[in-house]
């Protein structure tokens, strides 16, 4: 071994003293680099099977089981991401190459965010009114389905549930004791979407079922029919009296029991918990009375701009005269679920005419199909992600056609679906970053895209322009009424009036919203934080870089980064600025 050692340290040696200090740095981030990638690989493959995602490490059972939710499992989690921090700060960030002090900060925030929620307990309340561990359990039957195998490791799940609903049982009773739950303000009518599953007459009809309709025909008729009697069975006498089980606790327990107070900040840890939940989901140390302040400004600005498009239309009457001409006339609505779907495929595919101009596309494509009707009467208005754009076409008076282009372009493309997909072929990059979703950076992303819808021409009419702002002003109203609730004191009809007053959200969508973030705390406040930083940082390079700015260039390098902070999004995006400046000559001028 020493003989070639030698040669090379006496070849270092000759190098001149520049040389040696950038190979000395360079081998010093090959080290970190390396250090840092033997950190994450080893508790990214351990997190896969402790949650039981694991497809690929030729461990079968790992397929089999759903996640290990109680307190013991959850403590024993803590302490191994606590020793993954240990490890981190052992590695100076400054010593990695520049990709890996990227990755370290986006790792390092994930990890910090996985052991506070079991710090807080927050497993203790595993559900709110937007979504939920019972009704989540569905995505399982939206799987890739090839083999005889990936049945047998579906139909294992399906038995697991009574054990897995037990143990979600506990720790909702714990939650429970401590006065941390979902408030009884809004869970009144929340048991439906178990309800539909516990006491619905064949199981034929549940979306669990869909998996066995059309079976891949590399698995014989035979076997075809053996898969489908045991999915049959295991939905039959396993899961639908798991549900029945959870619909008696939810009914007798959990909704006589949940506390009477709304703000996060009033639970016990509340206000420790609530500063937490914002760092997770804007990614920012914001004060709630800061995020407040900014909300307000923003109510103002756009407020402005509505007043602007009212006077365009020709309507005479008040802005309160306007909201409600918006939520009663025929014009504004469809008849028919399909018609809903129709219109949003009209605007994606309008959509896909102007997107190849501002940015570069993703080889993968999205589906639209309607909210599942177990879950669409507490959903939002549509959802994107996972090559599907979901349109609510529950409660049609509710779903006005004048916000459509605005959701359209949120949730499909150039929205999540193409976020989503793009950061999915970042091959590059590890698969913390790429399976990962940061709420702050996707939802400011979703947001900005409406936005970016006036530049593609999307926007039709007055109206489809006044239903973009009053998107806008949606998610400006979130920062106000998220804050005002969790910290501030607000109580729910304050809160349903200021939505429904600065907005031509229909009263069912002002209620479901409301709700979602009284039970869902500080969600709500990533979406407007993102945009503002992302709008801002396009307002930075256009008057930085004049007739040299490239719109393309500048979406490409916000979407190749995946999904990331919004410190390193502003960072990495102002380094593109200013070597833009630099190619273009700018710098100086």
């Amino acid at each position: 071994m020493k003989r070639f050692l030698i040669p090379a340290l006496a070849l270092f040696l000759t190098l001149p003293l520049a040389a040696q200090a950038r190979a000395s740095r360079t081998d010093g981030a090959a080290a970190a680099d390396a250090a840092f990638t033997r950190i994450h690989e080893a508790e990214w493959a351990w997190r896969q099977k402790e949650f039981g995602r694991s497809t690929d490490d030729g461990d079968f059972s790992s397929r089999t089981r759903l996640p290990a939710v109680d307190a013991e499992s959850q403590q024993a989690r803590l302490e191994r991401w606590e020793k993954v921090l240990g490890k981190l700060d052992r590695i100076d960030p400054e010593s990695l190459s520049h990709e890996q002090r990227i990755n370290y900060r986006i790792y390092r925030a994930q990890i910090e965010n996985l052991a506070a929620e079991v710090r807080f307990r927050s497993y203790e309340m595993p559900f709110n009114s937007d979504s939920s561990f019972w009704s989540d359990l569905s995505f399982m039957a939206q799987g890739r389905f090839r083999s005889e195998d990936d049945y047998r490791a579906y139909i294992a799940r399906l038995r697991n549930v009574p054990g897995y609903f037990a143990r979600q049982i506990v720790n909702l009773r714990a939650g429970l004791a401590r006065g941390f739950s979902v408030p009884r303000a809004v869970l009144d009518g929340r048991d439906v979407s178990i309800a539909m599953i516990a006491e619905a007459k064949d199981v034929e009809s549940l979306a669990f079922w869909k998996p066995f309709k059309d079976m891949p025909v590399s698995i014989s008729e035979e076997r075809q029919r053996v898969l489908r009697e045991a999915g049959r069975e295991a939905l039959r006498e396993k899961l639908q009296p798991a549900y029945a089980d959870l619909l008696r606790f939810f009914r007798e327990e959990y909704v006589p029991g949940a506390r009477t107070t709304l703000a996060a900040e009033a639970m016990p840890d509340g206000k420790a918990w609530y500063r937490q939940q914002i760092r997770e989901y804007t990614t920012l140390d914001l004060d709630p009375e800061e995020i407040h302040r900014i909300g307000l400004q923003e109510v103002a600005r756009i407020r402005t701009e509505m007043d602007a498009v009212i006077t365009e239309t020709g309507f005479k009457g008040s802005f309160a005269g306007f909201l409600a001409f918006l939520r009663t006339d025929p014009q504004f609505y469809v008849k028919t679920g399909e018609e809903l779907l129709m219109h949003a495929a009209w605007i994606s595919k309008r959509v896909d005419a102007q997107i190849g101009r501002y940015m570069t596309l993703p080889r993968a494509r999205f589906k639209i199909i309607p909210v599942p009707d177990d879950i669409a009467p507490f959903w939002t208005a549509g959802r994107g992600g996972n090559g599907t754009y979901w349109v609510n076409t529950y409660n049609l008076p509710a779903r006005p056609l004048y916000n459509l282009p605005a959701l359209t372009l949120h949730e499909s493309d150039p929205g999540h679906a193409l976020q989503g997909a793009i950061a999915a072929e970042q091959d590059a990059q590890p698969a913390f970053r790429r399976e990962n979703y940061i709420s702050a950076y996707g939802e400011g992303w979703g947001l900005y895209c409406e936005k970016l819808g006036v530049d593609m021409g999307i926007y039709r009419t007055p109206y489809e322009h006044f239903g973009r702002l009053t998107y806008e002003m949606w998610r400006a109203a979130r920062l106000v009424i998220d804050t005002g609730i969790h910290h501030k004191g607000w109580s729910r009809d304050q809160a349903l009036a200021f939505l429904r007053d600065n907005t031509a959200l229909s009263e069912h969508e002002v209620t479901t919203e409301v709700d979602r973030y009284i039970s869902w705390p500080a969600q709500a406040l990533s979406y407007k934080l993102g945009e503002i930083l992302i709008v801002k940082l396009r307002r930075e390079a256009e008057e930085t870089l004049g007739e040299d700015f490239d719109i393309k260039a500048f979406h490409d390098t916000i979407l190749n980064l995946g999904s990331v902070t919004l410190p390193v999004l502003e960072e990495e995006v102002r380094a593109f600025i200013e070597e833009s400046a630099r190619k273009a000559g700018r710098t100086g001028r």
